[in-house]
């Protein structure tokens, strides 16, 4: 299968969400989705899936706050599995342990499987349908919401045990709540450069680099002019996005001054937000 997430991609490549109880969220991360922890402090721990990269973080901050409802942030984060057969190994998986799925889609370029973690951070967990049979329609791709086959895809694992996300997952994507979504538009398109691949009425955009389905979805689900949340909020800290070479990153950073975005150089990695106040770390 067509990889995405290697260069001459850009792709998001590590999550860090704020949450209110450091090991409740370890033991869930740990015990119910299936990464290993790469390093622990007493508010912070990073999780793997392959013992070096770390693609998931939580630190719980000394006045931390429930999840801001109504808000801009963080509508999901995507693990994209290697395989239809772990997607199914880990739908097995979840039923034994009685795990509550808020959803299940089946999206035409790929099968998805939704939850929330303790804090109400989203989750969607999924593999990807062949590249070859992604059907485009001019510059957008087709895409749509129905019901999931979960019986083949339990067949798919043929009794495949789960004990762990393979060492293959990646981060899939993100899905981010906007204010406004032909500023989040133009922040992603005309600024980073990626390229719209899917619409979704006036409500939602799909985007993404080297015509992937999508890396960054963008929505106004929590209303037009949706506030920013509290620092301190459980939520959203910052994502990053991948550049295949520093001269592209640099070609990224001298778009954002050009376009007076927030912009902040942090040891060897900048930082900005989108227009709706979702924090990017450039790497």
């Amino acid at each position: 299968m067509t990889n995405f997430h290697k260069a001459p991609a850009t792709y998001v490549g590590e999550v860090l969400l704020n949450v209110q109880n450091l090991p409740r969220s370890v033991d869930f991360y740990k015990e119910v989705i299936g990464f290993q922890v790469l390093e622990q402090t007493a508010y912070k721990a990073s999780f793997t899936v392959d013992g070096k990269t770390p693609i998931l973080t939580v630190q719980q901050p000394n006045d931390v706050a429930p999840k801001q409802v109504r808000a801009t942030g963080l509508y999901h984060f995507a693990l994209l599995l290697p395989s239809r057969a772990d997607l199914g190994s880990i739908l097995k998986h979840f039923i034994d342990k009685k795990v509550r799925l808020q959803g299940a889609s089946d999206h035409l370029v790929s099968e998805a499987l939704y939850l929330a973690d303790p804090d109400g951070n989203g989750i969607e967990i999924y593999s990807d349908r062949s590249a070859s049979d992604w059907k485009w329609h001019g510059t957008e791709v087709e895409m749509a919401s129905v019901a999931l086959d979960a019986e083949s895809i339990l067949e798919e694992a043929a009794g495949k045990q789960w004990t762990k996300l393979p060492n293959d997952t990646k981060m899939g994507h993100i899905h981010l709540h906007v204010s406004d979504l032909k500023e989040a538009e133009e922040f992603y398109t005309k600024v980073l450069g990626f390229d719209v691949v899917t619409r979704y009425g006036g409500q939602a955009l799909f985007i993404s680099t080297e015509r992937y389905h999508h890396h960054i979805g963008l929505n106004t689900w929590n209303g037009i002019g949706a506030p920013i949340p509290a620092p301190n909020s459980v939520g959203l800290e910052w994502y990053t996005l991948v550049y295949p070479t520093d001269k592209k990153r640099i070609a990224a950073v001298e778009a954002l001054q050009a376009h007076h975005a927030p912009l902040e150089k942090i040891n060897e990695a900048y930082f900005t937000q989108d227009p709706s106040g979702n924090r990017l770390k450039l790497v």
